[in-house]
Order: C-alpha cells, then structure tokens, then sequence
C-alpha cells in the first residue's frame, strides 16, 4: 500500500514562499497522480492542485493560479508544491494524496474517506 508524507509547511509572512513535498514509498511514483488538498479550520477540505500520471497535465483550483506550482520527482519518489506570494487565505493544513493512472482533474475531484489522509503539513501565512 502506497504510504504518504507530507512535510515543508512552517509560518511565512504574506508575499513569502514555500515547498511542500510528499515523499512516497511502498511502490513508484510513476504511473501515479499526485493531488495536493488543504483544509483550513471550520473548512472542508478543497483540491488545491493535482499532477497526472501520464502526461504531467496539472489543474489548479482558481484561487492558486499563477502561485503555485506542482511537480512530481519520479526518481526521488516525491511530488512537490511550490507556492509563491503565499497570502493570508492559504493557511491550512496541506495534504497529498497518490492515486494509480488517474488525470489531474480526476484525482483533484474524487471523493477520499477521513482514513485516507496522513497528518498533512501545517502552512500559516502571517505577519
């Protein structure tokens, strides 16, 4: 069973950067897509950005576009989330999720259980 881990949150000021990562193990990134989610508290939690298994096409929610970027390390077993002028409304905890042969769109639009999520990485964003 594929198992995830996220790390690389922390507290940045508004306009600051971060990358999160999400080290996979227990079999090969490659014919998988990555999705990155957050929830924020009192919120659902929303598909921020996901990365196919194929063809590396992404989709990203409104709010992030132009901010942040996903890629995937195939050789390192890893995706990533870069996000730049990190705003005020991006603090939550981010989660990643792995699914096999699944297109950006899908992976970012499927319904996960509570028991799929690991503890995610905290991201606040505050002066």
């Amino acid at each position: 069973q594929l198992q995830r881990v996220e790390s690389g949150g922390g507290l940045v000021q508004p306009g600051g950067s971060l990358r999160l990562s999400c080290a996979v193990s227990g079999s090969t990134l490659d014919d998988y897509a990555i999705g990155w989610f957050r929830q924020a508290p009192g919120k659902e939690r929303e598909a921020v950005s996901c990365i196919s298994s194929s063809d590396g096409s992404t989709w990203y929610t409104d709010a992030v576009k132009g901010r942040f970027t996903i890629s995937r390390d195939n050789a390192k077993n890893t995706g990533y989330l870069q996000m730049n002028s990190l705003k005020p409304e991006d603090t939550a905890v981010y989660y990643c999720g792995a699914e096999l042969d699944y297109t950006a769109q899908h992976m970012c639009f499927i319904s996960l259980p509570d028991d799929y999520w690991g503890q995610g990485t905290q991201v606040t964003v505050s002066s």
